[in-house]
């Protein structure tokens, strides 16, 4: 059985309308460029036909993606999220004890995860080691740099 995944409400519609344009205008598109390449002559030895069926496959690949993950998608209710602990859409400020910098994150989805945003997912590596964590409670992760301790200061919405 496929992994449930938690969004939120506009991170499950962005999931939604992307398989929505894939299937309608990204279709249509390479049905086009199929049909283009055809009309061109000998398919043996046309390198136009075998790139647009190239990237029907590759479509098709992300259609299947997408479908597999709007199907195990749960969308979070935030007023059911318990602020007692680090859960997924929790927004929690933290502190990097060795180097005394604060940041808050809120933690989403792998689909959702923008740093920009400060989102990260729950499966990177600070996102599992935030998850359960309380305030005050310290968590040692494994990061690509070495151990890093931070401390949970807060968790919110």
């Amino acid at each position: 059985m496929a992994e449930i995944s938690y969004y939120t409400k506009e991170g499950l519609q962005k999931l939604k309308d992307e398989l929505y344009k894939l299937k309608s205008k990204g279709r249509k598109d390479i049905s086009n460029q199929i049909a283009e390449a055809r009309d061109k002559g000998d398919l043996s030895e046309n390198a136009e036909y075998d790139a647009a069926k190239d990237a029907q496959g590759h479509l098709e690949a992300k259609i299947a993606m997408l479908e597999t993950a709007v199907g195990n998608a749960r969308e979070m209710d935030e007023s059911s999220i318990d602020t007692s602990k680090v859960s997924v859409l929790s927004k929690v400020k933290i502190k990097n004890l060795k180097m005394g910098a604060t940041f808050t994150y809120t933690l989403v989805a792998e689909e959702e995860a923008d740093l920009k945003a400060n989102k990260i997912s729950v499966k990177s590596p600070i996102g599992k080691g935030l998850l359960g964590k309380k305030p005050g409670e310290k968590a040692d992760i494994q990061t690509p740099g070495g151990i890093m301790t931070f401390e949970v200061l807060e968790i919110g919405l």
